[in-house]
C-alpha cells in the first residue's frame, strides 16, 4: 500500500502495520510466528517483504539486529507474547549496547483482559523499558502509522537502538481506516563549520594524535573518506573494540583494535597521545580498558568526541571539543588534504603504529598446546578466504582468533556483540547470508557458544544459506574457565562441558559437517565444505578439536593458574 492509500477502504490492523513496514523500505522480516499476531503473517502472505522463520525468538532477533548492522536501517523482528518476547531480550540487549537499530514487535493479549495475568500476559513497557530506547503498545489501530512511525525514527535517531511494539491480539483483527505515514527519512547531525576548523587547528598543533573510531552510523563511504583523511593528515587510527571493519587493516595508518587483550603498544601509544579524536564511538568498558584509559569525567589527554547522540557526550567524558555529529556527516566534512606537510615525527609515528599492529597480528609464530594449530588455522583463512568475507561471532576466548588476526579489509564485513553476548555468530550469520546471498560469510563459535542457537542451523538449511560455521571445540566454557583458574586455581566448579558430535548435528539438520583434528586436516576440509555449500547452497561446519590447555593464543589454562 502506498503512501496515498485512500482512508475510505478500511483494513485490519495487520494490514495497516504491514503496509507501514512497506512503507518504511523493509525488505526482510525475521520472526517466529504466534498466534498472537496471525493477523500480521496472514497480510505478510501478500506482501512484497521477506520472510524468514526462525528456530527461537533469540535467534531471530539477533537475525534482525545483525540486518540493522549491515544496513544501518531498522532490522525487524516479530515474536510472540510472553515468552516469546523474553527469548528475544538477548537480542534487544545486544541492539541497545551495539548502538544498531532495531523494532521488535510483539504479540499481545487482548485488550479486555490486560491486568488479570493472562496468559502469556507481560507489561512490555515495564519489562524492555531499561532495555530499549522506546517501549510501548498500541490500543488503536488507527494509531498504527503514527506509532511505528515514531518507532521507525527513534531506532534510527542520535544513538541508534532497539524499540518494542507491543501489538494486542484484538486490534490487529479490527477493521479501521486510517491514512498511511510518511516513508522514514533518518536525521543526521553535522559538525558546524567552525567546530571543522577546531578539529583540524588541534590536530595540526598535534605531535602525537591518535584517532579511535567506532560506534554506528557509518556507510562505506564515510570509512573511505576517513581513511583518506588519515592518510593526509598522518593520523594513526584504531577502531573500538569489534569495530575493526571500520578502517582497513592494510591501510598504512592502521594501528590495531581496542577491545580485549589489546597489544600493550597500541595501549601504550594511546596513553602517550597530546590529542585523542574518538569518532563514533562511547570509549566504554572494554575499550576503555575498564574505564582506566582516560581520567573520569575530565581526560588527562585533549579528547574531540565526535558523536551523534549529544546525550552522549558529556555522560562519561568531557570532552576539549564535544562534536554532535554522525560519523558519515563528520566524514563529509572533513578535508582530504592537509593543509601542510607532515612532520617527520608524525610520519615516524605512523609508521611504528602500523608495524607494532602487524608484528602484532601475525599468527606464523603462533604455537598453542595440541595437534590442531590455530595460527597455521588463520594463515590459511587469511590466504584462501575472499576480503569481503563477512566474519560472525558471539562471545568467548574463542573470538580472539578472528579479532587480532583476520585482517578485516572494509565496511560490511563484521558481525560482533560489543554486548558480550553468546550465541550471536550463527544467527548473525543467517542475518548476513540472507541479506548478500553470494557474499562468502563465515561463523566463527565456540562449543559453549554455538550450542546456545546451534538450532538456526536448521534455519539455515531450510533457506538453503551456505554459511561456513568453524567451530572450535575444547569441552568448556573457555572464558570463565580461564577467570575461575586465575582466581580459584584447580578448583574446576561448573564450566565442564559434554558436547555432541558438532559434524554429525550439522548433517542431522541437512548440511555438511566434518571433523578437524590435527593441522594438516583443516585446509583439505575447509576446501571440500567449501565446494559442498557452493554447489548445495547448504550451510557447512568444520568441528575442530582443541586442545583445553590452549585458552588464549599466547597462554596455556596451566601458565594461568601458575602450576
Amino acid at each position: 500500500m502506498s503512501s496515498e492509500t485512500s482512508p475510505s477502504l478500511p483494513r485490519t490492523g495487520g494490514q495497516i502495520l504491514v503496509d507501514q513496514l512497506v512503507l518504511h523500505g523493509v525488505q526482510h522480516i525475521f520472526c517466529v510466528p504466534g498466534e498472537s499476531y496471525l493477523a500480521v503473517l496472514d497480510a505478510l502472505h501478500d506482501a512484497p517483504i521477506a520472510l524468514t522463520v526462525c528456530r527461537q525468538e533469540g535467534g531471530a532477533a539477533m537475525m534482525a539486529e545483525a540486518h540493522g548492522k549491515l544496513t544501518g536501517r531498522p532490522g525487524v523482528c516479530f515474536v510472540t507474547r510472553g515468552p516469546g518476547a523474553t527469548n528475544a531480550a538477548a537480542g534487544v540487549h545486544i541492539a541497545m549496547q551495539d548502538s544498531t537499530p532495531l523494532v521488535l514487535f510483539v504479540g499481545q493479549i487482548e485488550r479486555g483482559a490486560r491486568g488479570r495475568e493472562a496468559f502469556q500476559e507481560v507489561d512490555y513497557r515495564a519489562a524492555f523499558g531499561p532495555l530499549a530506547k522506546w517501549a510501548t503498545e498500541v490500543d488503536d489501530a488507527r494509531r498504527l502509522p503514527e506509532i511505528v512511525a515514531r518507532a521507525f525514527s527513534v531506532a534510527c535517531s542520535g544513538r541508534p537502538g532497539p524499540v518494542v511494539v507491543a501489538l494486542p491480539e484484538d486490534m490487529l483483527v479490527e477493521r479501521t481506516e486510517v491514512s498511511d505515514a510518511r516513508a522514514l527519512q533518518p536525521i543526521a547531525t553535522a559538525p558546524a563549520p567552525a567546530q571543522m576548523a577546531r578539529v583540524l587547528e588541534l590536530l595540526r598543533q598535534a605531535k602525537r594524535p591518535m584517532a579511535i573510531v567506532g560506534g554506528s552510523r557509518w556507510d562505506a563511504e564515510a570509512v573511505a573518506r576517513f581513511q583518506d583523511f588519515a592518510a593526509s593528515h598522518t593520523l594513526p587510527v584504531a577502531c573500538s573494540f569489534r569495530r575493526q571493519m571500520l578502517f582497513d587493516h592494510q591501510h598504512p595508518c592502521y594501528a590495531g583494535d581496542l577491545g580485549l587483550g589489546v597489544n600493550p603498544a597500541l595501549l601504550a601509544r594511546i596513553r602517550a597521545a597530546d590529542l585523542l579524536l574518538l569518532v563514533g564511538g562511547r570509549l566504554s568498558e572494554v575499550p576503555s580498558q575498564g574505564y582506566t584509559l582516560l581520567d573520569i569525567p575530565t581526560p588527562q589527554i585533549p579528547l574531540v568526541h565526535v558523536h551523534p547522540d549529544p546525550d552522549e557526550l558529556g555522560r562519561v567524558y568531557q570532552a576539549q571539543l564535544p562534536v554532535n555529529a554522525t560519523p558519515t556527516a563528520f566524514c563529509a566534512a572533513l578535508p582530504t588534504q592537509a593543509a601542510q606537510a607532515p612532520s617527520l615525527e608524525r610520519q615516524q609515528a605512523v609508521q611504528e603504529a602500523h608495524a607494532a599492529y602487524q608484528a602484532w597480528s601475525d599468527p606464523a609464530p603462533i604455537r598453542i598446546p595440541g595437534d590442531l594449530q590455530m595460527g597455521a588455522v588463520m594463515q590459511h583463512l587469511r590466504a584462501a578466504l575472499p576480503q569481503d568475507t563477512v566474519f560472525c561471532n558471539g562471545a568467548g576466548n574463542f573470538a580472539t582468533w578472528v579479532h587480532r588476526f583476520w585482517p578485516f579489509r572494509q565496511f560490511g564485513t563484521q558481525l560482533a556483540p560489543t554486548s558480550g553476548s553468546m550465541g550471536y555468530g550463527l544467527p548473525a550469520g543467517v542475518g548476513a547470508q540472507r541479506l548478500w546471498p553470494e557474499r562468502t560469510v563465515v561463523v566463527f563459535a565456540g562449543d559453549g557458544d554455538f550450542l546456545m542457537h546451534g538450532q538456526e542451523f536448521a534455519t539455515a538449511v531450510q533457506y538453503r544459506l551456505p554459511i561456513i560455521v568453524v567451530l572450535l571445540d575444547n569441552g568448556m566454557y573457555g572464558t570463565i574457565r580461564m577467570h575461575q583458574e586465575r582466581e580459584y586455581p584447580r578448583r574446576v566448579s561448573g564450566t565442564a562441558l559434554q558436547n555432541p558430535d558438532f559434524a554429525a548435528y550439522a548433517r542431522a539438520f541437512g548440511g555438511h559437517g566434518e571433523r578437524v583434528e590435527r593441522t594438516e586436516d583443516f585446509a583439505p576440509a575447509l576446501e571440500r565444505l567449501r565446494a559442498q555449500a557452493q554447489a548445495t547452497r547448504l550451510p557447512v561446519l568444520l568441528h575442530c578439536l582443541i586442545d583445553p590447555e590452549a585458552i588464549t593464543p599466547t597462554r596455556s589454562l596451566s601458565q594461568i593458574r601458575g602450576s
